[in-house]
């Protein structure tokens, strides 16, 4: 929720969502297969990366960055799989064996790798980046998630080998692709307590297909394709990251021509894009989803809250919503209606979730029932109360989020009609994460930005989670839902997780411990001259090594720059 985000590289992201939902018609680009290389992509970017410094990066641009300059052993492919090895593609590794138990794995590194000061990569700089992503002092985001792996060894330059703590589906993950690999003979005479801001001062040396060409912040990040590259030359010689925080001026830049890229269009800006007709719209499977959550417990985690730790109530304000309205409201076509704690897009997401459905008459019938009723001879919409106390609410939302903001206006107005009166209170987002992170609020508008893994759910929903310092911010608990989601993600065969996911996911969706709002699409607009392969969902930058610009549609900006070549 916010601007950072805690696992960049792996488990999961949160993040603020700022725009409106999304959605693209443009079939899927041609790839040139790599004949055509040369040219530059712009990418219109919201803010500068926070840190080019791997374990450091929190920002999506920092993460945008340091994927093209750094690389993973091995990295999470298209279609998302996390269980096992299958579907992975290849980056440092050139291959990988698991001991006989399982609780090994060997990585062959590349032998042609190397960095982009031209020394060779090798298994010593695996382990080296195993130690620094897991020490405490540098405190990385991925640290704890790491504590399934006991050590790395490297019995000789060409291999290192994982040993696990703990067998389980995700061993090969969270080995081979929450950890961007560091080269230990830029940072092994820094001290571990440094390492951050030693690495934010000092130039990133990666083994990437880009280099860092100029930082000017505030404006521009530029990356250079490294010619000769070991693993083929990337088809573009600069993808520039350009710096423009306000969403209109960046759609200006877009329609300018000054930007080929933008992956926050929102849905008033698709009839410009139309007309114009030099972009065409990409639709990516959402990774985000926004709820209101429901506040379980008082502010000191000890007493119950005095509304909604009644879960019947929660289910009337839930039956209360036409969510499928406000949606299409919103977005129109541009989004989901949410359907739990989850995005369709997962593998691990089974979509016939029952839902509880939207009845304003049977809200009302469980309301009197349960002692919050109108008083007599008064208007239809006049406020329930019980035992002399009103049914009030308060709702956090943030001011950054166009999209919670105009979303609260609709839940105050439907909720109105079943007789709860909501208070919304909006706040930058700095007071909004402060107020959620210390329990103080009735009710708030969230949103989680999810990765490649399904663990999220376990930090975030999971009873454990709702200690004070958690991410469970309502308070959620349930014992079932907390063994299901645990034997979820312990399955290693994605049916059997996709079921042990459905069944906590209707038992948390029957619990209503927030309701389950929308579910955005991400819009990317291209410009028509690009050709790019199919992408990543949480990720959709990762192949942009493999995206060209045929030369009959190239412009001025595509001179050749000065293109890194890579040092023997």
């Amino acid at each position: 929720m916010g601007t950072a985000r805690l696992t960049p590289f792996g488990i999961f992201v949160i993040a603020l969502t700022v725009g409106l939902g999304t959605l693209g018609c443009q079939a899927e680009s041609a790839h040139s297969g790599g004949n055509e290389r040369g040219g530059t992509v712009v990418v219109a970017a919201s803010a500068d990366p926070d840190a080019l410094f791997p374990p450091a990066a929190l920002n999506m641009e920092s993460r945008q960055a340091t994927e093209l300059i750094y690389e993973y052993l091995a990295d999470v492919g298209v279609a998302m799989n996390t269980i096992g090895d299958a579907g992975f593609d290849k980056q440092i590794a050139s291959g990988w064996s698991w001991s006989a138990d399982s609780s090994s794995i060997a990585f062959a590194i590349n032998p042609a790798a190397t960095w982009h000061d031209g020394r060779r990569l090798t298994s010593s700089d695996v382990a080296f980046s195993y130690e620094v992503y897991s020490s405490p002092a540098v405190g990385s985001q991925v640290g704890d998630a790491l504590s399934i792996i006991d050590s790395v060894t490297t019995p000789d330059t060409a291999t290192a080998v994982f040993w696990f703590a703990r067998r389980g589906p995700r061993q090969f993950f969270t080995a081979a692709a929450m950890m961007l690999i560091l080269p230990r003979h830029v940072y092994e005479n820094v001290a571990l307590d440094s390492l951050r801001s030693v690495g934010a001062r000092t130039d990133p040396v990666g083994s990437g297909k880009f280099t860092l060409g100029k930082w000017t912040r505030g404006s521009s990040v530029e990356l250079v394709a490294v010619e000769g590259h070991y693993r083929g030359t990337a088809n573009l010689d600069r993808v520039i990251l350009s710096i423009s925080p306000d969403y209109q001026s960046s759609v200006m830049r877009l329609l300018g021509g000054e930007t080929d890229v933008f992956a926050a269009v929102r849905q008033e800006t698709i009839p410009e894009l139309e007309a114009q007709g030099n972009f065409g719209l990409r639709t990516l499977g959402g990774m985000d989803y926004a709820f209101m959550v429901f506040n379980e417990m008082d502010a000191a985690g000890r007493t119950p809250h005095s509304l909604f730790a009644s879960r019947d109530l929660r289910r009337a304000i839930t039956m209360a919503l036409d969510r499928e309205g406000m949606v299409k409201n919103l977005f129109d076509t541009l989004a989901d209606v949410s359907i739990g704690p989850t995005v369709r897009a997962a593998p691990t997401t089974d979509t016939t979730i029952r839902q509880i459905p939207f009845d304003r008459a049977r809200a009302e019938r469980l309301l009197d029932s349960l002692g919050w009723v109108r008083p007599r001879g008064t208007a239809a919409d006049a406020v329930r109360s019980r035992n002399g106390i009103p049914l009030r609410f308060r709702l956090l939302v943030p001011v950054s989020s166009l999209s919670r903001m105009r979303m609260s206006v609709l839940i105050q107005e439907q909720l109105e009609r079943a007789g709860v009166e909501v208070i919304v209170e909006q706040m930058d987002y700095a007071a909004f994460s402060a107020r959620l992170a210390e329990r103080r609020f009735d009710a708030a508008l969230a949103s989680w930005h999810l990765g490649s893994s399904p663990d999220a759910v376990r930090v975030t929903w999971t009873s454990s989670a709702a200690e004070k310092g958690g991410l469970n911010y309502g308070s959620y608990r349930n014992r079932e839902f907390d063994v299901l989601v645990d034997s979820a993600l312990e399955a290693n065969d994605l049916g059997v997780s996709r079921e042990y996911f459905r069944r906590a996911n209707q038992i948390i969706v029957d619990d209503a411990p927030a309701v389950w709002l929308y579910e955005p699409r991400t819009l990317i607009a291209i410009h028509k001259r690009i050709r790019h392969p199919p992408m990543r969902p949480n990720a959709w930058w990762l192949n942009i090594g493999a995206w060209s610009i045929p030369v009959q549609n190239r412009t001025s900006r595509d001179a050749r720059p000065m293109v890194k070549k890579a040092k023997p």
